[in-house]
């Protein structure tokens, strides 16, 4: 019981501070945008703005519930349990992210909606990829081709997304988006492969070493 409180409250509480701190964001961008200059709309920026775009981006909420699913597993728990686990932290985090920022939303715009009202697509998305993004934070402690590839997961969509759907209202923003974020999951993946390369080498010297 112990250990399934700790796991909701892990989630829980990653969930609420990403999903408010999204929300607070985007305000404190807001109140750098002077949108009414036409100058500043096609090239205007600041570091608010791109730090809320980059937060705002689906490979960061992707992140939130693989980190949430790799918080509440531990090593030396069977693959079934850590899967269930990171599966529910998963769920957890995003639901709690969604309640957050929208509860977050309503109270800054003074909106006399039910705050479970106004991010109807993120909770149906919540439950949808939660689990499986949850899974993948929990095979993060696996060894091998498994625990590599969950730990090149974020990095990679990241990388990705980037191509696919660059950040930010004006190219200025969506080039320095791109920018940090590349910089970011190559230092990532070079780290995650490196230290992959090395774990497998000593690995298999003690092996080689403990034959006959």
């Amino acid at each position: 019981m112990t250990r399934l409180v700790g796991i909701l409250i892990s989630a829980l509480v990653a969930g609420v501070g990403f999903g408010a701190a999204t929300s607070l964001v985007n305000a404190l961008s807001g109140s750098f945008a002077n949108l009414e200059s036409r100058a500043y709309t096609t090239s205007g920026w600041s570091v608010a703005e791109v730090v809320s775009v980059l937060l705002d981006s689906g490979w960061a909420w992707a992140g939130l519930a693989v980190a949430a699913g790799w918080l509440v597993t531990r090593a030396g728990e069977s693959r079934l349990a850590a899967l269930a686990q990171g599966a529910a932290a998963g769920v957890l985090a995003l639901l709690a992210a969604t309640a957050a920022y929208s509860i977050v939303d309503t109270i800054r715009s003074g909106g006399q909606f039910p705050w479970y009202e106004s991010e109807s697509v993120w909770w149906f998305a919540s439950f949808i990829f939660g689990g499986p993004l949850g899974c993948v934070g929990a095979c993060v402690r696996r060894p091998g081709a498994i625990g590599l590839l969950a730990r090149l997961t974020v990095p990679v969509g990241a990388a990705v997304q980037m191509v696919m759907l660059p950040p930010g209202r004006n190219e200025v923003i969506a080039a320095i988006g791109k920018t940090v974020v590349w910089l970011a999951a190559a230092v990532s993946i070079g780290f995650v492969v490196v230290r992959f390369l090395l774990v497998e080498r000593r690995r298999r010297s003690v092996t080689a070493a403990e034959s006959p």
